[in-house]
């Protein structure tokens, strides 16, 4: 017998009544009603509230414990009354009558308490993540991120993939985020650099004759922290597979999803076929690469609209002719709702650093005509095209931007998603997948102006290999996809490059010379010239499938020790100095900024 425990926390029911036990737990809260004690009792499994009479001659030994200590009871197994049961946890129906108590951990003040869900500082928060874990909630979190990871291994066998462990000690990437660098002792002045992803050795399992491999492959990438980002290390589930087409990824990724979202999840899946959208489709309708498709709201252009003679609105007429391109947001019969409605969607984006945004009510009197401050510029032969362009009818509000592509993008995403939140219009009881397909293979660099890779530079284009017209660079879609699911990017994927002379020529006009693809891409290239299959994959992200699964909003919420803003491990304090030796042995000098 275990000398410290014969049930768990979480284990006693009416049925063990009257029997002797022992319990070993945390003191998650205590309850003195003057002649009886009651100690709620916690361990990784549940609670089971236990009882002392002041009688008892270790009555004042408990009363005085701390909340936190660890302890082992002794004692009874009594069946609650109807009155006193807790539905609320699996052990409510019986108490413990307590007999005896060893003290197994004590603790120190609490910087913070552990009973409560209540919100705390991050630093405090994160200085004592070993407190903040046993927290019900987050630990539930854990948990359940646990069970995710070994659903997905189960499942990913069982589709006939391999796990495969790929090396965490490689070379730099010049593609991509910042690297994490490791300097060499054996090597003096040379790094290896920690893996932004496993692409290349997954892409190499592949030309190594393996059909499907996966892993649970922690990835390093130094960027900014975000709600849905941890700076400096995630997870993602790699994969990868030969002889296969787009679809055949797609199959694989959907059949997986379901079968998880369904089994830790009771929200409905709206669409159990995920939608294909294109790259280009959802730029126009939803101002986003990462459509939230449970947002009714649609996004439409009407940059034509303003070349006509009877629009009568100047300022973006004007703009039009110089470039700017208009688009629309329209609101469902939002005619009824006041002024201040619409002057705080202006007013909103303007606090985005917009020039705001124009907006009429379409409504109908002997004739259509459009209620608003730019309502009077439009004539009633407008209006019945532009409501034939949007799908709008009577009663809906339309929102109008203008400006550059990108700006104009940005500011109605975001209206899109404020407006919506504004009318209550998203059901947060349900998951929503697409596919974003059809990624340009380049784009060209808003800060040098030169064309660059859009997406990923291992990416097979669309097409004919042999009828590439690589004089448009701009205008070559790639089999490269996003799946996203309720505005949240789950990952980036592609069916892959496998031919040698085509990387070199793809890599050239992103200014890559073909020594520069040798050296930085040895392995790869080297390996794809002795016969490489036609691959793809895709590397879903572990932590935002278990934020989605876990309705949280922030990925610290769902890492078991996650750094800071600033990419800090305040319970460890890494990173930190190290000695004059240790630089001394790595060949490296610490230049002080002045």
């Amino acid at each position: 017998m275990n000398k410290y425990r014969t049930h768990t926390c979480g284990e006693l029911t009416k049925l063990h009544k009257e029997k002797i036990i022992s319990l070993s737990g945390w003191i998650n809260k205590k309850r003195d009603h003057g002649n009886l004690l009651f100690i709620d009792l916690r361990d990784n499994f549940g609670i089971t509230q236990c009882v002392i009479d002041k009688s008892n001659e270790i009555f004042k030994k408990i009363e005085k414990l701390s909340l936190e200590t660890v302890i082992k009871i002794t004692g009874m197994v009594i069946e609650r009354s109807n009155e006193t049961v807790n539905k609320n946890i699996s052990t409510g129906e019986i108490e413990v009558k307590i007999n005896k108590i060893d003290i197994l951990g004590e603790t120190k003040e609490l910087p913070m308490p552990v009973f409560s869900d209540q919100e705390y500082a991050e630093d405090i928060r994160l200085k004592y993540r070993f407190l903040d874990l046993r927290r019900k909630k987050i630990h539930q979190n854990i948990i359940l991120r646990s069970q995710v990871i070994s659903f997905i291994r189960i499942e990913m066998q069982k589709l006939g993939f391999l796990e495969f462990q790929t090396p965490i000690l490689t070379s730099s990437s010049p593609e991509g985020a910042r690297d994490f660098l490791v300097p060499s002792r054996l090597n003096p002045g040379k790094f290896y650099a920690l893996p932004q992803a496993p692409q290349q050795f997954k892409q190499l399992i592949m030309v190594s004759g393996f059909d499907k491999y996966f892993q649970i492959a922690p990835c390093f990438r130094d960027e900014d922290a975000r709600a849905d980002r941890s700076p400096g290390e995630f997870y993602q589930l790699d994969l990868e597979m030969s002889f296969v087409e787009q679809e055949d990824v797609f199959g694989v990724i959907e059949t997986l999803f379901l079968k998880l979202f369904k089994t830790f999840s009771n929200k409905k899946i709206l669409h159990e076929k995920f939608p294909k959208i294109t790259y280009e489709d959802a730029m126009i309708k939803y101002g986003s690469d990462k459509p939230d498709l449970r947002n009714p709201l649609e996004i439409s252009d009407l940059t034509n609209i303003f070349e006509r003679e009877d629009v009568k609105f100047e300022i973006f007429k004007k703009l039009v002719k110089n470039g700017s391109i208009v688009r629309a947001l329209v609101t469902k019969n939002t005619k009824d709702k006041p002024r201040s409605f619409f002057d705080g969607i202006d007013k909103w984006a303007k606090d985005q650093g917009s020039s705001g945004l124009a907006y009429f009510t379409l409504e109908k009197e002997d004739k259509i005509n459009a209620k608003g401050p730019i309502g009077k510029f439009f004539s009633e032969n407008s209006l019945l095209e532009i409501m034939k362009l949007t799908n709008a009818n009577i009663g809906d509000t339309i929102f109008l931007s203008c400006g550059k592509k990108v700006d104009v993008e940005k500011i109605l995403s975001g209206a899109r998603k404020k407006i919506a939140e504004d009318l209550d219009l998203i059901d947060n009881e349900t998951f929503s997948f697409c596919w974003i397909v059809d990624y340009p293979m380049y784009e060209i660099d808003q800060t040098t102006k030169k064309i660059k890779f859009s997406h990923n530079p291992f990416s097979m284009p669309q097409g004919e290999v042999n009828k590439l017209d690589l004089s448009n660079p701009l205008n070559i879609k790639a089999f490269q996809y996003d799946i996203v699911c309720n505005g949240i990017e789950l990952s980036s994927g592609a069916i892959r490059n496998h031919i040698p002379e085509l990387m070199y020529k793809l890599f050239e006009i992103a200014g890559y010379s073909k020594n520069d693809v040798n050296q930085k891409f040895s392995g790869m290239i080297n390996a794809l010239s002795y016969g490489a299959p036609p691959h793809g994959g895709i590397a879903p992200g572990i932590d935002r499938i278990v934020m989605l699964l876990a309705n949280e909003k922030n990925i610290r919420e769902v890492t078991m020790f996650p750094m800071n803003q600033n990419a800090q491990d305040l319970m460890m304090n890494a990173p930190s100095e190290i000695s004059d030796n240790q630089l001394k042995e790595l060949n490296l000098n610490i230049k002080k900024k002045k």
